[in-house]
This record gives C-alpha cells, structure tokens and sequence, in this order.
C-alpha cells in the first residue's frame, strides 16, 4: 500500500508539473519560437562587402554645407563633439504639438541611462497650414529638438520621411552607435532599451532589431489606400522587416541602407522599404517581443519595466506610467515573472474579447442586411 501510495503521488507531480510547463509553452512559446527560430534564418548573399565599402566611401559633405536642399528644420550642429550612444527619431504629426510636450517631460526626458549618452528628436514633415508651420517653428525655436524635411506630412510619405531622417542620421550625427525609429504614439521606457542593446553580443554592428514581422503579404486592393501594384512588388510575401512603430538599427546599418534606398520602390509601406533595404544588404532583423508592436500589452508596472515599449498609450497614461516605472523599488525576479504572466493573459483576453466583439458586430451588420 504504501509504495502505490508513493507512485501515486510522483504521477500527480508529474502530472502537475506537466501542466505547468504546457501553461508557459503555451504562454511564451510563440514569443520563444519569433526570437530564437528566426534569428537563425540564413542570411542573403547580396555582395555585402561592395555595399560597405561604398558606405563607407560615401560624402556627404554637400549635404552637410547645405542642408536647407532637404530641411526646414535641421539643427545640423546638435550632434557635434558628443559622443551618443542612441539617438531616439521620434516620427511625429505636425500638428500634434501636445503629445510632443508630453513625451519631453516623460520618456523622452531622458538624456543618459547608465552614464551612455541619449538624443531624442522629433521628426516631422511639412504642414498643409501656415498657422501649423509658424507654430512648429516656435516649438523648434524653443526646443531645439525639431528636424522637419522639405515633403508633405502625410500617409503617403511616411517611406520618404523614413528615408530623409535616415540621411539626417548619417550626415549630421554619424557619431550617433543607435538609432531608434520610435512612433509619437509608442511608450518607451528608455533605461530597458539601453541596457539590452550594452548586452547585445553583435559588438554594436549590424543591428536591426524590433517586433519582426514574418511572411506579410502585399496588398493587392487597388481601392486600399496600403495598395502595392505588381509592378512595384512581385513576391508573394515582404522579406521579414521589423515592425515601424520601433526598431533599432546600429549606425553601420543606417549606412548601408542609405546606400541602397535607390534600388527599392517607394510604394511599399515604409517599414517594409527598409526590411527590404535590409535584405538587399544581407542583414536577417532580429526579433525581440519586448518591442510590443502593434500589440497593445495591458498595463501592469513589472510588466512595463521589462518591456521596451508600448502602443497606444494615451495622454492620461503617460505620465502616471512614467512615474510608476521610474520610481520605486526595483523588481524581483519572482514580481518581474509575476508581472509577464499577469499582461500576457490580460492581453490575450482582451484580444479574445476584441475578437468576440468584432464578430458580433459582423454578424449582426449582416443580419441587418
């Protein structure tokens, strides 16, 4: 009796402990699966060599001695005789000057994590109003922190805006190690990031890194206003590129990419451009569902000191965000595992939830009809 006793209980032990390993398989393992399988996806061989070389050969003098050929707004002199570690493009509206003052008290009040120093611009195109203009000229004027290109703000530009603050980084702050690409409607928490890419063991070159996207295919809808025509795109899918609303790319890449912005078609959505840039020079991006992407991650304050940014955070968030992961008393491990596991399932049911919702609200459109 008593040794079925003892074999009972080892099978309820194993039992149990299956259940758990299944319950974070399930949990983590597509994130596990996104960061590690592909990672390990074979690189293209694209003359790689050829292109760094005429990276490294390129002038950019001209452009330097003349920067009012590209920008309203440049500040040319703002990177000179520093030495910065990331150099944070935050791609605004220009119209949305309050969110801009909101993000330079928060997290983009940031100037060094670590004693490695940080520059957040804003980067904006031009405005359809005269009133707007004459507004961001005095939000530059006071800020200094303002790089406008010479092109209509709008969806349709989103490709060239990413094209012209990429020339900005190589020609007036090419001492800049990172670059991050960050949307106005993200939260970052800067001190996170920073401390990931110190432990990056690609010796702070050829690094592309955000939430990868993998097999997107192209929008065929003429009446969509996201169409790509075949003529512009052929392929079935997009090469894996890292989603728009964050990435990092290491100064090295800025340049390369800037080499062979010519050869891709401006038509396609502005993060695909580069993931295709990025292909074209060899480089895989590298995933890490830190970035959150697209997918909003429910609040919770270990689970924001972890993670490196957020969607969608409202003007409220903000600042109550801020203050939460910036004081107070550091994680443990077990508040640290305890926060991911919490937003992930609060996620997840949103999402379910959201789907639900959706479903109702089809069907019953088509009841209607």
């Amino acid at each position: 009796m008593q040794v079925t006793f003892c074999r009972l209980r080892t099978h309820q032990w194993c039992f149990i402990l299956f259940n758990v390993i299944l319950f974070h398989a399930l949990l983590f393992g597509a994130d596990f699966v996104e960061e590690y399988f592909l990672h390990s996806l074979p690189h293209v061989d694209m003359k790689v060599l050829e292109i760094k070389e005429k990276a490294r050969k390129l002038n950019m003098e001209p452009l330097r001695s003349n920067p009012s050929k590209y920008y309203v707004l440049s500040q040319s002199d703002i990177c000179k005789g520093k030495n910065i570690f990331l150099l944070s493009f935050i791609f605004s509206s220009p119209g949305n000057g309050t969110r801009r003052e909101l993000i330079r008290k928060t997290w983009g009040n940031v100037s060094s994590v670590q004693g490695h120093p940080i520059l957040t611009l804003f980067a904006l195109g031009m405005s359809v109003t005269i009133t707007t203009q004459r507004e961001i000229d005095k939000e530059s004027h006071k800020n200094n922190d303002i790089i406008e290109g010479i092109f209509l703000d709008s969806f349709e530009n989103q490709t060239l805006k990413i094209i012209t603050m990429t020339q900005w980084a190589v020609t007036f702050c090419s001492n800049a190690l990172f670059i991050l690409k960050i949307d106005e409607e993200m939260f970052v928490n800067m001190p996170s990031l920073v401390d990931y890419l110190l432990n990056l063991k690609e010796h702070l070159e050829n690094i592309y890194v955000g939430k990868v996207v993998h097999q997107d295919t192209p929008n065929r809808d003429p009446g969509s206003q996201n169409f790509v025509p075949l003529s512009e795109y052929s392929q079935k899918y997009y090469p894996d590129y890292c989603s728009s609303e964050a990435f990092v790319m290491s100064q090295d890449v800025a340049w390369m990419i800037y080499v062979v912005f010519k050869e891709v078609p401006i038509m396609v959505p502005a993060d695909v451009f580069v993931g295709i840039c990025a292909k074209i020079v060899g480089l895989i991006p590298i995933h890490s569902s830190r970035f959150s992407g697209k997918r909003h991650i429910r609040y919770n304050r270990y689970c924001y000191k972890f993670i490196f940014t957020s969607s969608d955070t409202k003007d409220a968030e903000i600042s109550l965000v801020w203050m939460e992961i910036n004081g107070g008393k550091e994680c443990s491990l077990f508040e640290t595992y305890y926060g991911l596991i919490s937003c992930k399932l609060l996620t997840y049911l949103d999402s379910i939830k959201h789907f639900h919702m959706g479903t109702i609200k089809n069907n019953d459109m088509y009841l209607n009809d």
